[in-house]
């Protein structure tokens, strides 16, 4: 690191009062207290002071679901996110006889929830320490990989000294502002979680990818989960003794109406954000990551969509890889077109030159340019290599067998080795997750899909120069498609991998059983994690380099930013993170403007009766009956279905509670519009909106169309009378 004093600078001054650019900001609940004003200014009624407070309510009763937000609602461990968040839990337990993503769920006692698999979790953070000194003490005038192991043997202490203190919780290091602090975060990890309630996809994904992050918008995009946990009351594996969850705090819905220019606040662990990258990265990302990437999802697509053609089984396994895919694919394309709009690679640039301008006169300037301009050097370097190692990261990330035989051989590599010298990923802490994997791998895999998947990619890396092609995966797979298709075949064909006995059996065996194993799949990954392992060395250089000279950059343009009493706040990371500010419609073009609430009339506009507009029958006779009942709003006279407000979102948000000035819910974040997709990389407040199911909606599909009033009274909601003789059907009636 740098001298101190340029370090004690950057602590001074994010400690300034500092203005808030319109309601940008995905802040750390410890940050809440020093934007009082702009939080009252936007109508919040609580104290900030509060929600800083992870043991109180209303932030306690916010969990993550690893990759997704969610909610507790009740005092029985009820929990509610999104529709697509729980699409994996609803496939896992649908057949083609029985297709729950189409039918729907209602489990009408506690009784018949069903599991959402041994890999689904809710992580209810309880602890968020400052521990940056502890993490750097040994890296300190280290360099590159030598720096990266550093930092990661003390994360890794911390976290098992953390993990030691008490059964049942799962602690990590996340780094702030790029390598500048570390924090150490404690979560309760409730592994037993279970299925209660979801709409059918019609109503759920109502639009689908056609109005993926478009508004007007009109998904009911919720489902509900319940946490168990032993009859001791600690986090226990799935058991049908376990007892439902008591959680210290849950979420009130409000029952009363909404309208343009209320507050809003909203709770959740946005994923990753890049607002604080360089202006180079920035180029990188319009240039060549999100062409590359909307190429790449298209393709994959296609392949799923042969390898899947004519099976109905294979279609209903891959439902929740085909719903990522095309997700991704979306996104990639609105952030591309958001990016150019906003002209954001020249808006970096700019902003870099008044950073350099104004760090010409601080102390340590020279130094801090120097660790600037060796932090740029080490980002182009990773370009070289940039197609060879997306191909390959998808080639394990897209694969269940192929993806499913390397993490075992990684794992007997990883037992050889004390605990705390065990790669992250595969130390004892995380077997259980590898455990999980294995067994789900059988719900959602076909041989043909997969085939199909790998010779896409194959074909791909086929044709890098010779120079990026991987040795190894010439060596298994051969470099022509004659070639890669025979080997896919010989691979697949009979594979013991494809028996979830003999995942287990091999997950429980030595490590020397496991690398002599004589199944092909096996073997091939065997010969690819070699070259795993030199790529991740390589990774970790870089990496290491990263930590220690990004904090230079983010020195100058925090202290920049500041100096012209602008907000900071560190980039998502998957943190706990608030973000506040009111119900808005948007005007995203001339002539063209959007009011901030849909309504029921708006399904019927929409609807074909061939997906993705094929609204319920049932759903569109209530609609038909006007028969609204305690949630008709007011003002409108009819029934709300979306709300959108300008609160600052992005992937992990998902399934995140949208709150009212009193810290009472109102909705779920679901998506963003098109014109803000952009926004993980740059917040434009002309656009960024974010889209969410209004809870009177949620109430409303409960009470009157597929009815749970068993729900709605465990959540403490009102039922008339019409909502007290509705049936407790199954939601696939």
């Amino acid at each position: 690191m740098r001298p101190s004093s340029i370090a004690t600078a950057l602590a001074a001054a994010l400690l300034l009062p500092a203005a808030v650019l319109a309601d940008e900001g995905m802040w750390l609940p410890s940050q809440l207290p020093e934007i009082e004003s702009a939080m009252r200014a936007s109508g919040f009624q609580g104290d900030p002071k509060d929600l800083s407070d992870l043991s109180k309510p209303p932030m306690s009763a916010v969990v993550s679901l690893g990759g997704c937000t969610a909610s507790f609602v009740s005092p029985h461990g009820l929990v509610v996110t999104n529709h697509h968040c729980a699409h994996g839990a609803i496939q896992l337990n649908s057949t083609p006889e029985n297709n729950l993503i189409a039918n729907g769920f209602n489990a009408a006692t506690m009784a018949g929830e069903l599991s959402a698999g041994p890999g689904a979790r809710v992580l209810v953070t309880d602890r968020f320490e400052r521990i940056t000194d502890r993490i750097l003490a040994d890296a300190r005038g280290r360099t590159g990989r030598a720096y990266h192991d550093a930092v990661e043997a003390a994360s890794k202490a911390a976290v098992a000294e953390c993990e030691a203190e008490e059964p049942g919780y799962r602690c990590s290091v996340v780094d702030m502002y790029y390598g500048t602090d570390f924090d150490l975060v404690r979560q309760l990890e409730i592994r037993d979680v279970r299925l209660a309630y979801a709409p059918p996809d019609a109503i759920g994904s109502y639009g689908d990818e056609i109005d993926n992050f478009m508004w007007p918008r009109h998904s009911g995009d919720f489902t509900f989960y319940r946490a168990y946990v032993g009859p001791d009351g600690k986090p226990a594996a799935y058991s049908p003794d376990n007892v439902p969850f008591k959680p210290a705090a849950w979420l009130t819905v409000s029952t009363e109406p909404l309208a343009e220019g209320d507050f809003a606040m909203l709770a959740g662990y946005p994923g990753r954000t890049f607002r604080h990258r360089t202006a180079a990265e920035f180029a990188d990302q319009v240039e060549w990551q999100l062409p590359s990437r909307v190429e790449l999802m298209t393709a994959l697509l296609d392949a799923v969509e042969r390898g899947s053609a004519g099976d109905a089984d294979a279609q209903v396994r891959y439902a929740a890889q085909v719903a990522s895919l095309k997700n991704t694919l979306k996104r990639a394309r609105g952030e591309l077109d958001g990016l150019r709009r906003s002209d954001a690679v020249a808006g970096r640039r700019a902003e870099e030159a008044a950073m350099a301008k104004w760090l010409s006169g601080q102390p340590d300037a020279a130094a801090t340019r120097a660790d600037i301009e060796a932090a740029a050097a080490v980002i182009a370097s990773a370009r070289d290599t940039r197609e060879r190692d997306q191909l390959f990261g998808l080639m394990q990330a897209q694969t269940q067998l192929l993806g499913g035989a390397m993490r075992l051989q990684r794992l007997a590599l990883e037992r050889g080795k004390p605990d705390a010298e065990r790669e992250s990923g595969y130390q004892l802490r995380d077997e259980a997750r590898i455990e999980a994997a294995l067994r789900q791998a059988q719900r959602r895999y076909a041989p043909a899909v997969e085939r199909a998947i790998l010779a896409e990619l194959l074909g791909r890396h086929a044709a890098l120069p010779a120079e990026q092609r991987v040795p190894e995966v010439d060596a298994v797979f051969g470099t022509d498609a004659a070639t890669i298709a025979s080997r896919l075949e010989r691979l697949y064909a009979g594979a013991a991998l494809a028996d979830e006995a003999e995942r287990l059996r091999l997950f429980a065996a030595a490590p020397a059983e496991v690398q002599a194993a004589t199944d092909p799949l096996m073997q091939a990954a065997a010969t690819l994690q070699q070259a795993d392992l030199r790529f991740e060395g390589e990774a970790k250089a870089r990496a290491g380099e990263l930590l220690r000279l990004r904090p230079a950059y983010m020195r100058g343009m925090i202290g920049h930013a500041r100096s012209e009493g602008r907000a900071v706040y560190p980039d998502a990371n998957s943190t706990l993170r608030v973000s506040h500010g009111r119900i808005q419609g948007l005007q995203p073009r001339d002539a063209v403007s959007w009011s901030p609430l849909t309504t029921v009339e708006g399904i019927v506009e929409k609807h074909t009766g061939v997906a993705p507009f094929d609204a319920p029958q049932p759903l569109l006779d209530a609609i038909a009956r006007r028969d609204f009942g305690a949630t008709v709003d007011p003002g409108l006279g009819t029934q709300t279905v979306n709300l959108l407000t300008n609160l600052d979102t992005t992937g992990g948000n998902s399934g995140s509670p949208v709150m009212d000035a009193r810290g009472r819910l109102i909705g779920l974040n679901f998506d963003s519009n098109w014109e803000a997709v952009s926004a993980s990389w740059k917040f434009d407040p002309r656009y960024k909106r974010a889209i969410h199911v209004d809870a009177r909606y949620m109430r409303w599909i409960m009470a009157r169309v597929y009815p749970a009033p068993q729900l709605l009274r465990e959540m403490g909601l009102p039922l008339d009378e019409a909502d007290r003789q509705a049936p407790a059907a199954a939601a696939g009636r």
